[in-house]
């Protein structure tokens, strides 16, 4: 998965790389078990593929993606369990999956708070009220879907890629309710943008990130990307412009109002992302506790909205409800604000999806399949087939994870073709609606209008920005090789 969500929250994600000892936390070390070759491994492998595929075909079968996937989480974890415990290594597996299980709890508990802010602005009315600006300019659908790209590209370079996907989705689907294929279009528009934007800045998603702070490549040459990276953008988007509608929305005589506190969400919102992005950055602290301080903005200005909230008694208004026989409404009910309404509101589905993807992974690279890939790939390999490779791998594994086993590994590769992994892993996660962060927030934000079918109908053109983009590096980047 790319960071996407976080680019700054999956720094911490699956921190433990298959090797030959862990470590415990009482300071010993623990004995690791290879079982690539045992029948667990195998065992695992083709419990994690019959997953995947049912949540792939989800929308067939009509059964929710995350049930097959929380299962093979599970399985596969007892099965590890099982092997560790007879073997008389009680305690690794549980460290191991604890492990796993807090790099979800982080991502988690980002998502949670960023989802929880956008239902909260859209309660209030701020993506209508953006919708009516928009559409009052009269802008077309295919306008709109170049604007909304733009904006993602643009803040996904200083923000991080799920947050970017999130708001942009609440714009779209607020401009795109009466079109379900401009929607689907925009929808996979934004998921390629905000990949492609955070792969050229060095603190823009989890591969840049690591990459950097491993000091392989200096902070200014990230930014030897940007026109990779506007190209991996484009290419899709100049394909999919030519299948957007022609057609104008709707005019509307004037944008919504919107609601008493909008304005400050917004705000608070936007402090909320500084303040992970501090905690992170300046506290060493991991960003998903800089999201529940944010949240807890967000929870003090609903306590604020609700006790300044006019006060109408019944008593002023029930002779005309009388009048007419109309039975009188809870009218302090209909404007009170809650943000736990906001949080109950997520998408638990994707969120619970995204669970059993990232534990089932964690299981596959405790396993030594992750260890297993990267030495197939760095030992004997081209560097750049092998580079490619690895944004491919990303489309199905977290690009954090491998991206961490490839610095791990620390190959003796040129600069150039550090820049070229750091590209392919960040952009590589496009290809597949749940290759990223972005793609799986969006997935659950959108509540069908964007899904894994749909996606994957638009792969092709996605791959083909995918080469475009290395091309470009090695024709303008030639000097780092």
């Amino acid at each position: 998965m790319k960071t996407t969500h976080m680019k700054f929250v999956l720094i911490l994600l699956f921190c433990f790389l298959p090797s030959l000892v862990l470590g415990a936390p009482d300071g010993t070390t623990a004995q690791y078990l290879d079982l690539t070759t045992h029948w667990v491994g195998y065992a695992a492998v083709g419990i994690f593929v019959v997953a995947y595929v049912l949540a792939m075909i989800e929308e067939v079968i009509e059964l929710n993606k995350s049930k097959p996937m929380v299962l093979a989480a599970s399985l596969i974890w007892v099965l590890i369990a099982a092997v560790y415990v007879s073997g008389g290594l009680d305690k690794q597996a549980g460290i191991a999956f604890r492990s796993a299980l807090e790099g979800y709890a982080e991502l988690f508990l980002f998502i949670m708070v960023s989802m929880a802010y956008l239902n909260a602005m859209e309660d209030r009315g701020v993506f209508d009220n953006l919708r009516g600006w928009l559409l009052s300019r009269g802008f077309s659908y295919r306008k709109l879907f170049w604007i909304t790209g733009a904006m993602s590209f643009a803040l996904s370079s200083i923000c991080n890629n799920l947050t970017t996907a999130l708001l942009m989705g609440a714009v779209v689907f607020a401009m795109g309710k009466d079109s379900r294929q401009f929607l689907s279009i925009a929808c996979i528009n934004i998921v390629v943008a905000a990949n492609a934007g955070g792969s050229f800045s060095p603190f823009g998603d989890i591969t840049t990130l690591l990459v950097w702070q491993s000091g392989v490549v200096p902070f200014a040459d990230f930014y030897a990307l940007f026109i990779p990276a506007v190209i991996n953008f484009v290419v899709p988007a100049s394909i999919m412009h030519f299948w957007v509608p022609k057609q104008q929305p709707a005019a509307i005589g004037k944008a919504p109002v919107v609601k008493r506190g909008a304005l400050a969400m917004v705000i608070l919102f936007l402090l909320t992302i500084i303040t992970a992005v501090c905690f992170e950055n300046f506290l060493e602290l991991p960003p998903a506790a800089g999201m529940l301080a944010g949240l807890a903005y967000l929870k003090f200005l609903g306590f604020y909205l609700q006790k300044t909230e006019p006060k109408f008694e019944k008593s002023q208004f029930e002779h005309v409800y009388k009048l007419f026989d109309v039975e009188l409404p809870e009218i302090n009910k209909d404007h009170k604000f809650d943000v736990f309404k906001s949080v109950a509101d997520l998408e638990w589905d994707t969120l619970l999806f995204f669970y059993g993807v990232m534990v089932s992974v964690g299981g596959l690279s405790f396993i030594g399949y992750l260890t297993l890939i990267s030495n197939v790939l760095y030992v004997g390999m081209d560097p750049t087939i092998a580079n490619i490779l690895v944004g491919i791998l990303s489309a199905f594994i977290d690009n954090g994870t491998i991206m961490f086993a490839v610095l791990t590994m620390h190959p003796d590769i040129s600069q150039g073709q550090w820049l070229l992994v750091t590209l392919t892993a960040g952009v590589g996660g496009s290809l597949l609606a749940i290759g990223s962060a972005a793609g799986v927030g969006l997935m659950g934000q959108m509540k069908g209008s964007y899904s894994f079918g749909v996606h994957l109908k638009w792969m092709p053109a996605i791959l083909l920005g995918f080469a475009a983009s290395i091309a470009a590096h090695f024709v303008l980047n030639g000097r780092y090789f």
